[in-house]
């Protein structure tokens, strides 16, 4: 049974969905990148590195080579970081418009001062699909 396309991006955008994933995503858009030197970059602790690394390599995103006992990973293809870079300006625009949001209601505030602070933490609470809670 053939999975339909949208499962299959919803598979491909959860595999996607781990801060250090990501992190190991970006450091390598400029080349390859020993897992050395990615351990200095994201300072975690190797065996979870290590697992992060097989679930991008297993995804076919990353690729890895072994000279001695030097491994270094490089990004399959330049799609990755094209999505990069496009996640970026996405995210860039949303930030843009919550700030411009945030600049309408400080301007056009009437309320007591403690109503402010509650409206400002109710705009950031709602930023990037209200998932962030204080």
């Amino acid at each position: 049974m053939q999975v339909p396309l949208y499962q299959a991006k919803a598979e491909f955008f959860r595999m996607l969905g781990h801060p250090t994933r990501i992190r190991v995503l970006e450091l390598l858009q400029h080349g390859p990148v020993p897992v050395r030197d990615l351990l200095a970059d994201i300072e975690i602790e190797p065996s979870s590195l290590s697992q992060q690394l097989a679930i991008l390599r297993r995804s076919g995103i990353v690729v890895s080579t072994r000279e001695g006992s030097t491994v270094t990973y490089a990004l399959a293809g330049g799609d990755v970081a094209e999505l990069l870079r496009a996640a970026r300006r996405i995210l860039t625009e949303l930030l843009a418009g919550r700030n411009q949001l945030l600049a309408e209601l400080r301007q056009t505030d009437t309320s007591p001062p403690g109503a402010a602070a509650a409206t400002e933490d109710s705009v950031t609470a709602g930023t990037l699909g209200g998932s962030a809670r204080r």
